[in-house]
């Protein structure tokens, strides 16, 4: 696993690191030294690279990739947005290094500051490369005034903008913006990835990271704690691996998945195409007698139980006894009908039930009754639906993800899966994980309901956190295969059901699934 920083933890972890003797001085000079030198295997020998920093520790590092990038002979412009007599500790040292190099640094925070940047930067003087070093994950007040102004002569023109550890402007526990923002290219991120990197509005914001090594030992970070993790390909591959010769179909699970009125009844088809895809050995769609008629000509692997009409919820009980776990959501509707079906199931199950879509909303405003629940659950939510849960708004969501999915699974007692761009997976008391496989083709219809039929069967022979991750990663996997081959939209669900056994045997070719 990948540790993931919050912005309090990156200084915790900085603050260890000296106090065992790694002077911060070496600490940033590890910094900038590896992104001069990505920013150099990413850029043509005669590229013109403006190097803008700030006053602080992120300048700091800003200054020593302009240095490292001067001895390798690249042609590099400095801009230091501050009076250089505001400098302090390692950040002084090494402006005084990098003059000591001969390199001049353009500085202040004037208005004739501002217009020699925008001669810089400005498209007619063909800057290829922009680093901000302005503000780093320390930064947690708005940017305003002639910062702002600076952060907008940045935003014109064509060049690569490279942000160092974050992009200035962004939150590094949110990634929602602080005030002005400068979206960037690419993000060189130090040590750790931040939270904020990892959410949709990180990711609009900083574009792909790649994790730079200033010289932490691990088991300082160990020391240090924190709240989330990433996985890697050797994690997901721990959980999902090959089975035994002796396997059959029995032993290999029984996904039940609750079909919903007319209209809707597709989404369950396609959350039992996810399960069987993803190894379920059967799988028996529960419908009432009009959806089971209307089932029929549709299915080829899958069963259909009928309900009984008099008392839907005792026949229900009798197909649980088989069960081994339980989709229920994709399609279900919210009818009286719906809710309590939703309910009972939810409660009562004994086996690990995964509660999507519409049976989200049947415990919107109850979320804490789940924690009397007979078996596991898995909740996976999309920031709307986690909000009725919460009671507050997707905006509210989206500005703090990681809080908001922490606080589902407390209250509810379950693992909750939030899904998105970096599909957030929360249980109570442990730590939020992180899956960053994915990519916009899977913005489907259908995409979601495949993904609860892939937990429900991994869910079988996995614990929940475990299986709603995997889950997340293989899903992601299929998708991410897919647009290889096709581009970033056109794909249809069921291909990504049908792309599960292939991203299975990939974990196989050790591929990272973070950068860096």
């Amino acid at each position: 696993m990948i540790p993931v920083l919050t912005r309090e933890q990156s200084r915790a972890l900085d603050q260890l690191a000296m106090s065992e003797g790694v002077p911060g001085l070496v600490l940033m000079e590890n910094a900038g030294r590896g992104a001069a030198e990505h920013v150099a295997s990413r850029a043509l020998p005669t590229a013109k690279v403006v190097v803008v920093c700030g006053p602080g520790n992120n300048g700091g590092d800003g200054l020593v990739l302009a240095r490292h990038l001067l001895l390798m002979g690249r042609g590099v412009s400095v801009f230091l947005a501050a009076d250089p007599t505001s400098l302090r500790g390692d950040a002084l040292e090494n402006y005084h290094a990098l003059l000591g190099q001969g390199q001049a640094v353009v500085s202040g925070t004037s208005d004739g500051f501002i217009d020699s940047l925008t001669d810089e930067v400005a498209p007619l003087s063909r800057a290829d490369v922009i680093v901000d070093a302005l503000f780093g994950t320390g930064l947690d007040r708005p940017i305003a005034g002639r910062h702002a102004r600076v952060l907008d002569v940045l935003s014109r023109g064509p060049a690569r903008r490279v942000a160092l550890d974050l992009p200035s402007g962004m939150d590094a526990n949110t990634g929602q913006p602080l005030g002005a923002a400068l979206p960037a290219s690419e993000t060189l991120t130090f040590a750790c990835p931040k939270p904020g990197l990892l959410t949709p509005a990180g990711v609009e914001l900083a574009g792909p990271f790649v994790v730079v090594d200033i010289g932490i030992a691990p088991g300082l970070i160990a020391r240090l704690g924190y709240d989330a993790e990433a996985p890697e390909w050797e994690d997901v591959a721990t959980w999902v691996t090959p089975r035994t010769a002796s396997l059959h179909k029995h032993s290999a699970g029984h996904v039940l998945v609750v079909v919903g009125g007319a209209g809707t009844r597709g989404a369950a088809l396609l959350a039992a195409r996810g399960a069987l895809r993803a190894g379920a050995g059967l799988v028996t769609l529960v419908s009432d007698a009009e959806g089971a008629r209307a089932l029929e000509p549709r299915v080829l692997e899958e069963m259909i139980v009928t309900l009984d009409a008099a008392d839907p919820l005792a026949s229900l009980d009798v197909a649980l006894t088989r069960a081994s776990s339980v989709v229920i959501g994709p399609g279900l509707g919210t009818t009286a009908d719906a809710r309590r079906t939703a309910q009972h199931i939810g409660l009562r199950a004994p086996c690990p039930v995964v509660l999507d879509a519409d049976a989200l909303t049947a415990f919107a405003g109850r979320l804490g009754e789940l924690r009397a629940a007979a078996g596991p659950r898995i909740l996976t939510p999309h920031a709307g639906e986690l909000a009725r849960l919460l009671g507050v708004t997707s905006k509210g969501i989206e500005a703090d993800r990681f809080g908001s999915v922490k606080r589902a699974a407390e209250e509810s007692g379950a693992t909750v899966l939030l899904k998105g761009a970096h599909t957030l997976v929360a249980t109570p008391g442990g730590r939020t994980r992180v899956n960053s496989t994915g990519n916009p083709a899977l913005a489907t219809a259908g995409s979601g309901d495949v993904l609860a039929g892939v937990v429900a069967a991994l869910s079988i022979g996995l614990a929940p956190a475990e299986a709603a991750l995997a889950a997340t990663c293989l899903h992601g996997l299929s998708g991410d295969t897919w647009a290889a081959a096709h581009g970033d939209r056109g794909m249809l669900a069921r291909e990504i059901a049908d792309g599960l056994p292939d991203a299975i045997a990939a974990l196989a070719t050790r591929r990272r699934l973070l950068p860096g």
